[in-house]
């Protein structure tokens, strides 16, 4: 490559986050993996991320990165800065899934779900614009959800409305920043059962009372949702399909970017709701006479 990028990636400990730093980086870039805990609860993920940038002789840095607190992103970023006079992309991958009862789940747990999910982005945000904003150029990639708009399993609610939510949040930032000369691309992953801990690692209720309330009539349900959704996906799906759209969006250049690209073997129907979701949104923008917050590709 001739256009390398310096890049920095939260959660990228494991599943889409993992396999995307190792994929940008053996594209060329230097990418910075966001994680938390490096001297403990990821201090594995870090040393074998170490050993691929030694094996593979490319640019990968682990940097410890906590989005659920500030001072966390402030450093995180301002590392990255200071060791490479830039930041050109920000991946927001950082997430967590929760499984169960809608009602079981405390509003605080729904509140720890909505921290980590859509809060952290904000975090993350704050602690990087002001660098993309004083460079005139940058490029946010969030890594969303087919979850928000298409067709979804219940028992896993407060997961997929964060991930709407931060949809929304996208969204927004998406024409506020274009005048910056800062692009976005919402990178929309369906429901990959193999190849990321997503479901292994899911959050339960608090609530147990309410939770077992519900096991009577739907509790085998809820224990095969991952099955039943795995029964959607073609044997030939690839979940690092997911790294490949964050990297082809990286490497477009400024302007011909795509505003929402979906890596969805399942086909739950998101792909065609967001399409149409989209075009509306630039139909309003050319009728209030906003044609200049629009992405060229906005509506793809």
């Amino acid at each position: 490559m001739n256009d390398s990028k310096v890049i920095l990636v939260t959660g990228a400990s494991s599943g889409f986050g993992a396999l995307t730093v190792r994929a940008l980086a053996e594209r060329g870039h230097t990418v910075y993996a966001g994680m938390r805990a490096l001297g403990t609860r990821n201090a594995r993920a870090a040393a074998d991320l170490a050993a691929h940038a030694d094996e593979h002789g490319v640019d990968l840095r682990a940097v410890e990165l906590d989005v659920t607190r500030q001072d966390s992103a402030d450093a995180a970023v301002a590392r990255v800065v200071d060791e490479q006079g830039r930041l050109d992309v920000l991946v927001h991958n950082a997430g967590h899934m929760v499984l169960g009862p809608a009602e079981a789940f405390t509003p605080e747990q729904l509140a720890d779900v909505y921290d980590t999910n859509v809060l952290g982005t904000q975090r993350v945000n704050r602690a990087a614009l002001p660098q993309l904003r004083s460079q005139g150029q940058g490029h946010l990639v969030w890594i969303g959800s087919s979850s928000t708009r298409g067709g979804t399993p219940p028992f896993l609610a407060p997961y997929f409305a964060a991930k709407a939510a931060m949809d929304a949040l996208a969204v927004s930032y998406a024409a506020e920043l274009i005048r910056f000369g800062i692009d976005t691309s919402i990178v929309v992953p369906g429901a990959f059962t193999s190849g990321t801990n997503h479901f292994a690692h899911a959050g339960t209720p608090a609530d147990t009372d309410r939770a077992a309330a519900y096991d009577a009539r739907y509790k085998a349900l809820m224990a095969d949702v991952n099955e039943r959704l795995a029964g959607l996906i073609p044997p030939d799906a690839d979940v690092s399909a997911v790294a490949d759209a964050v990297f082809r969006s990286v490497e477009l250049p400024h302007g011909k970017r795509p505003f929402r690209v979906h890596v969805d073997p399942s086909q739950d129907g998101s792909e065609v709701v967001s399409a149409v979701a989209d075009r509306i949104r630039v139909e309003f923008f050319r009728r209030v006479g906003l044609d200049d917050l629009l992405m060229p590709a906005a509506s793809l």
